[in-house]
């Protein structure tokens, strides 16, 4: 039997995608496997983000080329969707773009060299994936497809395209087939959740949609990641309050606080405007826990931004914080704010910056976080310890592969458990529990 290795990088959206490939993969008479040396296949699942995840893909290519040179290789994903005419990758026995992910089959079979499909009805993605990347006991749902933000920096559009939303009853067709699968948590993804719905001209219909998959019969609950601040949906938070299934875990990237920055980036958002955003979150559900996002060294970033940066991050005292440093990105429309002369040097000044604004981050989770000790909490285990009497897993506070995890003292814990834990301390980002019988 034939077998394919898949290597998934960058977000969410790219490793439903991965899921999707696999699933077509096995239907041709493949069998996946976990060792890209013994693969006849490998797939790199690419990400085009930013500069850092385009060299990430590219590395990785080259490693497992490397690895398995007899295999067959074919770079997928973002960064052949957006690089994949001009891309000068002999190595690769194919490049196949994102769009089409159905023409998957004639790439595998090799009766296609190059295939960037110009583009894609979201009517058409099968809900039927047979591979599931996740740990046990957790999977992504995607509701949407690309984002009509246009965000100066951004080059998702190019990349992905506008929103195009999948149907609401394809949707809830697929939670359904997750929950009768055993999957207890349902990630919730797309560029922006609350877009969903709107490509229509209408106005967001995200709340309906999450209305309807809490009122889904089965033991489950829902994650939802990526919120746009500027479009957050109306009555989304007393939905949360009412429906317990709803994780109240909400994924915001503000990206910035200075308006001075944030009108460059195409945004609208002010620290006002946003505090008070957060502030209506927590009074509403007080066990909320709120992530974010935070870009440094866009053009326009001085000290004075960056200062407010900060005191926003210091007001908002965030559970979780990602930040990364603004890629200088061909197409969009933040490309021409400034040279590549002067983005080097505003980068390593943004280098600087990033590590005061993470330490004042770190110690604002690690305070944070000891509002959960001396309390007992559900935790989905994901990994058992070989030889230690523990296992590793999360609570509804804590999302897949970004935030911290907690280790759970006890016995007969397999992934995919859901145990009930009493947190004892914290350590670092994570939290450590004792089982509860």
């Amino acid at each position: 039997m034939k077998r394919i290795y898949i290597e998934s990088l960058g977000c969410a959206k790219n490793q439903v995608d991965s899921e999707i490939l696999l699933t077509y993969a096995l239907e041709d008479g493949y069998e996946m496997t976990e060792d890209a040396s013994e693969a006849d296949v490998i797939v790199v699942n690419s990400c085009g983000f930013i500069e850092s995840a385009k060299k990430e893909s590219i590395d990785a290519f080259f490693a497992l080329h490397r690895l398995n040179p007899d295999a067959r290789i074919i770079m997928a994903g973002c960064l052949a969707e957006r690089y994949g005419r001009e891309m000068d990758l002999e190595e690769a026995s194919a490049i196949f773009g994102n769009k089409d992910l159905s023409r998957f089959p004639e790439v595998l079979e090799g009766r296609e060299r190059l295939l960037i499909p110009e583009s894609f009805e979201p009517e058409s993605e099968r809900d039927d994936r047979r591979v599931l990347l996740n740990y046990p006991g957790s999977a992504y749902l995607k509701i949407s497809e690309g984002c009509n933000h246009r965000c100066a920096y951004c080059a998702i559009p190019l990349i992905r395209g506008p929103l195009r939303s999948r149907p609401m009853d394809k949707v809830i067709a697929e939670a359904k087939r997750l929950i009768g699968q055993g999957i207890y948590e349902i990630d919730i993804v797309a560029q922006d959740l609350g877009a969903y719905g709107t490509d229509d001209g209408e106005p967001s219909r995200f709340v309906e949609l999450m209305d309807r998959l809490s009122s889904l019969e089965g033991d489950f609950v829902l994650r939802m990641l990526y919120i746009h601040p500027d479009t957050f949906p109306e009555g989304l938070i007393e939905l949360c309050r009412e429906r317990r299934k709803i994780l109240p875990y909400f994924d915001i990237p503000f990206q910035h606080a200075d308006p001075k920055v944030l009108r460059p980036m195409r945004r609208t958002g002010d620290p006002e405007t946003y505090l008070a955003l957060i502030r209506r979150i927590r009074k509403a559900l007080p066990d909320a826990v709120i992530r974010t996002t935070l870009m440094l060294g866009f053009p326009g970033e001085d000290r004075e931004a960056f200062d407010t940066l900060m005191q926003f991050s210091r007001d908002a005292r965030f559970d979780w914080m990602g930040s990364f440093l603004y890629s200088r990105e061909e197409d969009t429309p933040a490309y021409d704010m400034r040279s590549e002369e002067d983005h080097l040097k505003a980068q390593r000044k943004a280098r600087r910056w990033q590590k005061e604004l993470e330490a004042l981050q770190e110690t604002i989770t690690s305070e944070r976080l000891e509002r959960f000790v001396g309390h007992e909490y559900t935790v989905l285990i994901e990994e058992k310890v070989e030889g230690e009497d523990l296992a590793i897993g999360r609570i509804y506070a804590q999302a897949p592969d970004v935030d911290g995890l907690t280790v759970v003292m006890g016995r007969g814990m397999e992934p995919g458990d859901r145990v009930r834990a009493g947190i004892t301390r914290t350590r670092g980002v994570d939290l450590e529990g004792v089982l509860i019988d």
